[in-house]
């Protein structure tokens, strides 16, 4: 019998027959990896069977043969065919990832390279249990900047979970992501995305969370079709136009507020609370405010039947109105006779020009002369004045704040103090006493404005401060920025921002866990010769009866705190945050010139497309050389604070730290001396 030769590619099996003697030559191709293991081993198997019945299969004619070897081989091919199709889902997968990870810039770094398994060593990467596709992605707060590449994430088509929340990402949503048919949980809140949502969602999708962004345009009616949708957010958006009739059973939790959206509310929405739809003011119907009917049409009015007044009554009508004048007229002097006898000598002082020496006629109206000598001084107070001498003082106005206005009054001895003159003070003198007192104990810190006394009656409430005679930082950073201009340094900023967080740190944990500042902006930052940050206007929001509503305030305000009217330690960090931001940047909540409130966190993740640019920071830091890598951190540290979601926020001892780690990081010996930069360069 002539011999026969059978040669395979893969695995080699070859088998010679020579007269009497049969034998079966088996070689198993090595491989650079361990690959083809389990092929291989299936392989060895079926040939080590073949070779225990070696004889038997001597027997065989040709043509039997011929069939067991195209067994064999067709064996050997469905499962290279099968492991190259699980192979090649798991290499697409990688292959969109990483095309995604080289196009978004990252502040923290992803360990994603092919030379690694995807499945247990990328972060943030969950596989089936087969290993064969990517069924989660999990990279919340990982520094991502800019558009979402379309043909990326969106190639994940057995995708179920993504989670880019809190990163910085920006521009439309690639409808590709939205339509993956598996997706079942969407979480992209706290991001600054723009434009519509895209038409096409999954109708797997249950969790959909696109709060706080900057999306525009309707909510769309094809929400209807996500028959699996349990909880909805779309808060603190732009979105427009009415809300969507959604009858939708599996849902609930749904969150439409703080939006620009219009009209009746849905019958079958009106089971959910006020907070899911309040911060639209064109909103109406349960559970809001009901919507005002139309005035009915003036032609379905009956007519009514008047009757002409005779001329005599017409005359008895005047003559009755000017005797009631007259008669009002009568109290109303008797009335003011009487304030008058009972009234006290006034103190008024004028709001001058700095620097001129003037007595005013404004502050103190409302002392009563009976208590002009309970002035309440508190314990360690340097001060040694009482009401009259500060009633005679002569002062000029420093500014107008949230809660009143602040004087520099000079008395006559040359001291110089800060009047605080409060308005809307919602509680009763004991009250007011008790809290006072509390401050004055927990104000005893270098970082914290020192408040000397206090005065109060039924018409005038007085506060009175060491005068700081740097000034405020808002004056410092935003005042006469123009030829001749002294720039605030990189050092000094560093320097008044972490006296700043010592300042609110000590409050909060004094004070205790419910007690907060409740006004942080740079108008209350002042500072001290050595350029040190003292936290001022301690303890007057828990006294006041409304927010403060001024613009320049609102800038500064914690989101939560529009929507629950309540200030927080952690609503503190978020204002406190915005201050950083003011100092990395340069600008103000409120630009000289504008009406409306710059959303500053806002503007900056819109400014930052690739990774940290230089645009966002103000031009006069710039100048000095080594202090980048600082600014960068300090931005991060911002930045986490003016998170949206409070919870997410750092406490301000852990911020102290983190400016603390900040300054010891980076060697001293490349920055300049704060004189020397103040002294020597100057705005051009």
């Amino acid at each position: 019998m002539k011999g026969v030769l059978c040669t395979f590619a893969f695995p080699f099996i070859s088998f010679h027959k020579e007269k009497s003697r049969t034998s079966l030559n088996i070689k198993l191709l090595s491989t650079k990896a361990s690959s083809f293991t389990f092929i291989n081993g299936v392989v060895s198997s079926i040939l080590k069977f073949m070779q225990g019945n070696i004889d038997f299969f001597s027997n065989f004619e040709i043509s039997a043969m011929k069939n067991i070897q195209f067994l064999a081989f067709a064996i050997v091919v469905f499962l290279l065919h099968n492991f190259h199709e699980t192979n090649a889902d798991i290499s697409d997968d990688a292959q969109s990832l990483l095309q995604f990870a080289s196009s978004v810039p990252h502040v923290r770094q992803l360990n994603w390279n092919s030379t690694i398994p995807i499945c247990k060593s990328w972060v943030g990467i969950t596989c089936n249990n087969e290993g064969t596709k990517v069924i989660a992605i999990h990279l919340p707060g990982h520094g991502l900047f800019g558009p979402i590449p379309p043909n990326t994430i969106g190639n994940l088509d057995s995708l179920k979970i993504l989670s880019l929340r809190s990163n910085f990402l920006n521009g439309s949503l690639p409808s590709d992501i939205t339509s993956i048919p598996s997706l079942q949980f969407l979480y992209l809140q706290n991001n600054n995305f723009s434009g519509n949502i895209p038409f096409t969602i999954s109708p797997q999708i249950s969790n959909l969370d696109l709060s706080f962004n900057s999306f525009a345009g309707n909510i769309p009616e094809t929400l209807n079709n996500l028959t699996r949708l349990t909880s909805l957010n779309l808060q603190f958006n732009s979105f427009s136009g009415p809300v969507p009739d959604l009858n939708l059973t599996r849902l609930r939790l749904l969150n439409v507020s703080h939006n620009f959206l219009n009209g009746s509310i849905p019958s079958s929405l009106q089971n959910f609370p006020v907070s899911s739809f309040s911060g639209n003011e064109l909103l109406c119907g349960s559970p809001l405010n009901p919507c005002a009917l139309p005035p009915a049409s003036m032609a379905l009015r009956p007519k009514k039947h008047t009757k002409k007044l005779s001329t005599g009554a017409i005359v008895a009508i005047t003559i009755g109105s000017i005797l009631l004048v007259g008669l009002l007229a009568i109290l109303l002097s008797c009335f003011l006779t009487k304030k008058d006898r009972d009234s006290v000598s006034e103190l008024t002082i004028k709001a001058v020009p700095p620097g001129k020496n003037e007595k005013s006629d404004d502050f103190g109206s409302g002392v009563q002369a009976a208590e002009k000598n309970k002035l309440v001084f508190f314990d360690g107070s340097s001060c040694n004045f009482d009401l009259e001498d500060l009633l005679r003082a002569s002062a000029e106005v420093l500014g107008k704040g949230s809660y009143g206005t602040a004087y520099k009054a000079i008395l006559d001895e040359g001291t110089i103090v800060v009047v605080k003159r409060v308005r809307e003070v919602g509680v009763a003198k004991k009250e007011f006493d008790q809290h006072m007192e509390f401050v004055g104990r927990i104000g005893r810190h270098p970082n914290i404005v020192p408040l000397c006394a206090y005065y109060y009656s039924k018409d005038e409430k007085l506060l009175v401060y060491e005068y700081m005679v740097t000034g405020s930082l808002s004056a410092l950073l935003h005042g006469n920025r123009g030829i001749g201009r002294t720039p605030l340094d990189w050092e000094t900023r560093v320097k008044i921002s972490l006296g700043s967080a010592k300042g609110i740190s000590h409050i909060h944990s004094e004070g205790g866990a419910k007690f907060t500042h409740g006004n942080i902006k740079s108008s209350n930052i002042l500072l001290t010769t050595d350029f040190d940050g003292c936290v001022s206007d301690l303890g007057l929001a828990p006294l006041m009866n409304v927010l403060p509503t001024k613009p320049r305030y609102m800038g500064y305000c914690a989101p939560e705190v529009i929507e629950t009217k309540k200030f927080t330690q952690k609503s503190d960090v978020y204002s406190f945050g915005v201050l950083l931001l003011e100092l990395l940047t340069g600008k103000s909540p409120l630009p000289s010139g504008h009406e409306e409130v710059v959303d500053l966190p806002r503007w900056v993740r819109s400014v930052v497309r690739e990774e940290w640019t230089a645009e966002v920071f103000d031009e006069e830091l710039m100048r000095y050389p080594h202090v980048e890598e600082e600014m960068v951190q300090m931005l991060q540290i911002a930045l986490a604070c003016v998170t949206r979601v409070p919870d997410n926020r750092p406490s301000m001892e852990e911020v102290v730290k983190m400016i603390v780690d900040l300054r010891s990081s980076d060697s001293s010996e490349h920055r300049g001396s704060s004189e020397d930069n103040r002294s020597n360069t100057q705005t051009p």
